[in-house]
Parts: structure tokens; C-alpha cells; sequence
């Protein structure tokens, strides 16, 4: 089940990354698992990751060794998160990353883990290490489409989105993948993404970039609250085309489409979150900061009582009411608060708008696709995050998950 989730477009190779994706029955037989992503030397790239205290500990290793060397393969695995694996998680991470360096001959702390799946059980690292020769054997220019149905879990579909760019310095493209559909509420769920560009991009920059994109993207969703202890977002750079800098003239265009792709890919797992009927924008308006309209919006988004009303289509604005209420702003006047549905206003002055009728408020709920709109009338800023309803089918789903 999804909510107008678009079937996967042309995804166009990037020069410099090659990927190759294998069944090596981590988790199920003959479902593809494991997918290499192969990085040109002289690839650059910035990653953001899970806040979660229970880092999973490929998120340990990634980021340890992003810190000391620019990657040459990135090892993803599905079916097994190794999270809540201790010591012996470390020890199997970068087993998986002395064996893939070995390989492909390059050095260990040029290979970056990542892990997706169940928490709590040993990585089976035999298994890893047996599919690691075929999928180098498999990496290919044109893999970004098999490699985006390797990383899945509980999605439904494969993601991704591209863009090819005619800027004035030359010729740009932009491709990415990513999977997500349970565990989402990422705090840079579980969510993997890999979004890769040939631009040429100086090391500070592209660090700005990916936190910049995450913040308006990936960090802007949530389908259950839960930040998973996996989360990682990486952006690879390889420099095999023109080089960009915020002076260029096309970065506005290149940095608004980078931002775009990251967007696309976020609301892609939103759609595709776990038993999802309803894909909804949650947008606060005249909020005094963006602190407090977040707060107010994932408020909103997190009421068990407003997920499960959206699922029946019905509009029980009080849910919505309270949730706004209970959100912890300081000195809050309820009187100038305003809710619509899309366009259809729901409270003002503190209670009920005169003119809302029942029928347009069930209109609005029933819809596959809606806006919730709070304007709070204490200032200028407007914050807006993308989230689901709550299904009989996401409990199925997530009570049989181990079973």
C-alpha cells in the first residue's frame, strides 16, 4: 500500500559511481540484499547521520572513517541492522570493510558500512563476505535501479529521482536512491539514502550542502515518530564534470535541484510508509520561530488520535485542537489560532469556525492527499513536515515483522 507514490523514473549514471547489487540471503533467499556502490578516486563526500544514542554500529564506522578518508565503496546490506550488537557489531562492520577493501584494492577506511533491517541480532558477516565478490563482479554505470530495490526492507517500491542540468558552466546531473517505510522520523527511519552528483565540489561546501538539503528534506518527515538507529544520508561528489562553487552562476540552479532530489526521495518514503493511506502536509504558519512552529507541526503529526482519525477519514478537529494545545509554547493565546483542512477552516477564536460544515471537513479527510494548515497568529515564520495516517495495516505489519 502507498499513497501516489510515483513508479521509479530513469535514474541517469553518474560518471565516477558504479553500482552492483547481488542476492547473498542475509535475511531471505533470493531477494536482492547487498549492493556495492563504487566511488571514482577523487569522489568527494559529506553524510549526515542518526542522533539516536544506540548508533548502529556501521553508523560508528561510517562516520569514523568519513572522517579520515574520502570513500572508494560503500557496502549496504538489508535484512540485518546490526544495532544493539555491542562489540561484536563493531568487530563484523569492519570485518565487512577489511574484506571489500581487500577486493577491490583499496584501504579499509575507504569503505563506508551500512546496515538496514531487524536490531538485536548478529550480522551474518559469512554471508556478506561470500556475495562481496559478486557484486564488484555486477557494478555497472547503469545500476542505480537494481541497487535501489537492493537496499529495501518493508517498502513496497523502489525510490529514487534524478535531474540532468543545463547550467552555464556545463552539463550537471544529480541521482539518488533511498528506502524507508517504518522506523521514520530521521534526526540528522530506518532510512538509507545515496544521492551522487558529478559536479566538482570543494569538501566544505558539499558538508554544507548535504546538512542544508537533509534539514529541508529527510529531517522534514515522519511516519511514526521513531528514529531509527541507521539513519544515514550520504552525498557523493565525484568531480568527474564541471566544477561549482556558491560564485558560479548556475549554483542556485544547482544547489534548488539538489534540494529538490533530497525532497523528492523523502516524500517518496512517506508515501511509501508502512500501511500509508493518506499522505499529508502538516504546514504551520505566523509561528513566532522555527522552533516552535516544529513543534507544533510534529505534534500534530505524532497524535496517534489524529493518524487514526485521518485513516477514517474523519474530521475530528478537536484531535487536531488538542494536539496544537499540548505542543509547549509559552504564553499562547488561543484566540488567534486559525485550522483549515486544505482550504476549508476549521477553528478560530478559540473553537469552532461559524461557517465549517461537517460535510467539507469529511471531504477534505478523505482525500489520499492534505494539508493541515495552523496559523498562529504570533509571527512570520512557517515551518511544513510530511507525514501519514495511522492504518490497521502498519500494526500488521510491525506486530509480524520478526515473525
Amino acid at each position: 500500500m502507498s499513497v501516489n507514490l510515483p513508479p521509479l523514473p530513469e535514474l541517469h549514471p553518474i560518471d565516477g559511481i558504479r553500482l552492483g547489487t547481488v542476492a547473498a540471503g542475509i535475511r531471505y533467499e533470493n531477494r536482492p540484499d547487498l549492493v556495492v556502490i563504487e566511488c571514482a578516486e577523487g569522489a568527494r563526500a559529506a553524510g549526515v547521520f542518526t542522533q539516536n544514542a544506540f548508533r548502529a554500529a556501521p553508523v560508528v564506522i561510517a562516520q569514523a572513517h568519513l572522517d579520515l578518508a574520502m570513500p572508494r565503496l560503500l557496502v549496504i546490506n538489508t535484512g540485518n541492522a546490526n544495532a544493539g550488537t555491542g562489540d561484536e557489531g563493531l568487530r563484523d562492520a569492519l570485518r565487512t570493510c577489511e574484506r571489500a577493501a581487500e577486493l577491490a584494492g583499496v584501504q579499509t577506511l575507504e569503505v563506508l558500512p551500512f546496515s538496514t533491517g531487524v536490531i538485536g541480532e548478529p550480522l551474518p558477516v559469512e554471508r556478506i563476505e561470500a556475495g562481496l565478490p559478486r557484486a564488484l563482479a555486477a557494478l555497472d554505470a547503469e545500476g542505480w535501479a537494481e541497487a535501489a530495490r537492493g537496499i529495501l526492507t518493508t517498502d513496497t517500491a523502489p525510490k529514487g529521482a534524478s535531474r540532468v542540468l543545463d547550467l552555464p558552466e556545463g552539463e550537471v546531473r544529480i541521482t539518488g536512491i533511498c528506502k524507508g517505510a517504518g522506523m521514520i522520523r530521521p534526526d540528522m527511519a530506518t532510512m538509507l539514502a545515496f544521492i551522487a552528483t558529478d559536479a566538482g565540489l570543494d569538501k566544505t561546501v558539499l558538508e554544507s550542502l548535504v546538512k542544508e538539503a537533509a534539514d529541508a528534506s529527510f529531517n522534514r518527515i515522519t511516519v511514526d515518530g521513531d528514529t531509527s538507529t541507521n539513519d544515514a544520508c550520504l552525498l557523493l561528489a565525484t568531480g568527474r564534470g564541471v566544477a561549482l562553487s556558491p560564485d558560479s552562476g548556475g549554483w542556485e540552479a544547482f544547489r534548488s535541484a539538489l534540494i529538490e532530489v533530497f525532497r523528492t526521495l523523502a516524500q517518496a518514503i512517506v508515501r511509501d510508509g508502512e500501511g500509508a493511506t493518506r499522505f499529508v502536509t502538516v504546514q504551520v504558519e505566523e509561528a513566532a520561530d522555527s522552533a516552535e512552529a516544529l513543534a507544533v507541526a510534529y505534534t500534530i503529526a505524532h497524535s496517534p488520535l489524529v493518524k487514526t482519525a485521518l485513516y477514517a477519514g474523519d474530521p475530528n478537529w478537536g484531535r487536531i485542537l488538542a494536539a496544537v494545545g499540548r505542543a509547549g509554547l509559552a504564553d499562547f493565546d488561543i484566540t488567534r489560532v486559525r485550522i483549515f483542512l486544505d482550504d476549508v477552516r476549521i477553528v478560530e477564536r478559540g473553537g469552532r469556525a461559524a461557517d465549517y460544515a461537517e460535510e467539507a471537513g469529511q471531504a477534505v479527510m478523505s482525500k489520499p492527499e492534505l494539508t493541515i494548515r495552523v496559523l498562529l497568529g504570533r509571527g512570520e515564520t512557517c515551518e511544513r513536515i510530511w507525514t501519514t495516517d495511522l492504518s490497521h495495516e502498519y500494526v500488521t505489519i510491525n506486530a509480524e515483522y520478526r515473525t
